[in-house]
């Protein structure tokens, strides 16, 4: 049976299940570069380069090993700008008796997939995504019958189940989590090691000038360009994290500092999310790294946790809530994006910093995404269609399996607390005691009103007060509330006026 097998962006994988049984007698590898996958929202011009850029490696990588793969590029004269019109002209001019392709991280182009099957009268077989460690069936099951859902239920199930960082049944180190640990604030003078640069090539640089030239209007910094864009560079990424940034990793993973936007992270997600690294590789050579005594058990666990805890958890939730998770608001959030969050143009530095450097390089660690960009939207009450739509945009590693329950569920508490068991928001102390940003900014983390105040002090205490008949029963802020009610009515009419005052002014576009 002759097949076409279609491999979307982020599947660049050699082990992908859709390659299985592959008959290079008869089947054919589909690729293509189309408008609509980069278009539906408008991506960060480094985010469009690092994948046409590595779908075009892979291509290449395919063919090597004698694969028959037929790859469109954006700027061929016949591509006609959609994934469904290419597959169309493809199979025009075939006799392919079924298409097949692993699981989509996007349910509406799932839903859009299965209808082809009868608008091209073909088959279509959509495999399980063989990349992670818990398949959406395993997970459904897995979520079934429990009156609660947590991640840290989840990541103990699959320690035991692949045996990592195990020492028989028990965990190694006599505990789970070493989070309270992983909290350091940064002090002066970290070493903190560069990042991967990857080398310019033809193949990028005809990439980067496609790029330049057919999405000029699109968010983001082109250059420099400093992706790898390989399996082989890719894994060169992750030696270079396990050698230099994993031994200070668990220490540092939630500090920031002004001007070093890469801290002590592995930035892999990227290569994880599109397939040319794959997350069991990713774990155990962080393991190997712990029991050589390269790295602590605090850093190993920390970045473990987040592969085999958060990033699994995450995907499991999008697939057992959609279509219905895109949709949710709790807090009935209506207000729309500020204009700083494309321009950088505010007086906080602590946004001004994430946002600019989001603009640079199509990343920003947990904690900037989290702890300022995140915490400020919701604190202002930002609509999460906008939310969600900004993070698809300007990260390089964002996909909407993972994008969407980590803005809806962990940033803005969309979901009511169906993911994260408390809203993450915070005033200005927290920024302050995380990161150096506080010396730098117009505003003072010291004041707690008026307008040489920090806004992140007043929008706090706003933010629980109009959300109070929503969250007075989350017993882990209840204690917030109580610190709340035994302010001064002055002092609350203070917090009330200063907040409606500054999102009265983010609503007009003023500069803030």
């Amino acid at each position: 049976m002759s097949s076409l097998v279609l491999i979307l962006e982020d599947q660049l994988s050699h082990s992908i299940s859709s390659l299985d049984n592959y008959d290079s007698s008869q089947d054919v590898v589909f690729i293509c570069e189309v408008f609509d996958r980069v278009t539906r929202v408008k991506y960060h011009k480094k985010k469009i380069a690092f994948l046409f850029s590595a779908m075009r490696y892979f291509a290449q990588e395919l063919r090597e090993k004698d694969y028959k793969v037929v790859f469109t590029k954006l700027d061929d004269p016949d591509n006609s700008g959609s994934l469904k019109g290419e597959v169309a002209r493809l199979l025009k001019k075939n006799n392919f008796e079924r298409i097949i392709l692993t699981y989509p991280g996007e349910y509406y182009l799932l839903r859009e997939i299965r209808r082809w099957q009868s608008e091209f009268s073909i088959p279509i077989e959509i495999r399980a995504d063989n990349r992670f460690f818990c398949s959406i069936d395993e997970f459904s099951e897995w979520a079934k019958d429990r009156k609660q859902l947590r991640m840290e239920d989840f990541y103990r199930e699959i320690r035991k189940k692949y045996k990592i960082l195990m020492q028989g049944n028990d965990p190694i180190g006599g505990r789970w989590n070493y989070d309270s640990e992983n909290r350091k604030p940064p002090k002066k003078d970290l070493d903190i090691p560069p990042p991967y640069v990857g080398y310019m090539d033809d193949v990028k640089q005809e990439v980067l000038e496609l790029v330049a030239k057919r999405f000029d209007n699109h968010f983001g910094d082109l250059t420099p360009f400093f992706f790898a864009v390989t399996r082989d560079d890719a894994l060169e990424v992750l030696d270079q994290f396990i050698e230099q940034r994993l031994p200070s990793f668990g220490d540092y993973q939630d500090a920031m500092v002004q001007g070093e936007p890469w801290m002590y992270h592995s930035h892999i997600s990227f290569y994880l999310n599109c397939g040319l690294l794959l997350p069991l590789e990713c774990v155990r050579a962080a393991e190997d790294a712990y029991s050589q005594g390269v790295a602590p058990l605090n850093s190993v666990e920390g970045f473990i946790r987040q592969i085999i805890g958060w990033r699994e958890y995450v995907r499991g939730m999008y697939w057992l809530n959609m279509p219905e998770y895109i949709s949710e608001n709790f807090f009935e959030a209506k207000r729309k994006l500020p204009d700083f969050y494309w321009t950088a143009n505010t007086n906080m530095n602590c946004l001004r910093q994430c946002v600019s450097e989001t603009k640079q390089n199509a990343y920003a660690h947990h904690i900037q995404r989290l702890m300022v960009l995140g915490n400020f939207a919701l604190l202002a009450g930002i609509d999460p269609r906008y939310v969600n739509e900004w993070f698809l945009i300007v990260y390089a590693d964002a996909f909407e399996w993972v994008e969407l329950p980590n803005v809806s569920g962990m940033v803005l508490f969309a979901d009511g607390g169906y993911l994260a068991s408390k809203p993450y928001a915070a005033g200005g102390s927290y920024i302050n005691k995380m990161s150096n940003y506080c010396k730098n900014c117009s505003y003072k983390v010291s004041k707690k009103n008026g307008s040489e105040a920090c806004p992140f002090n007043y929008l706090y205490w706003n933010f629980l007060d109009r959300n109070r008949s929503k969250l007075k029963s989350n017993h882990r802020i209840g204690m917030m509330y109580k610190t709340f009610d035994r302010m001064s009515e002055e002092k609350k009419k203070e917090i009330h006026n200063d907040s409606n005052e500054f999102l009265m002014n983010i609503d007009c576009g003023t500069h803030v």
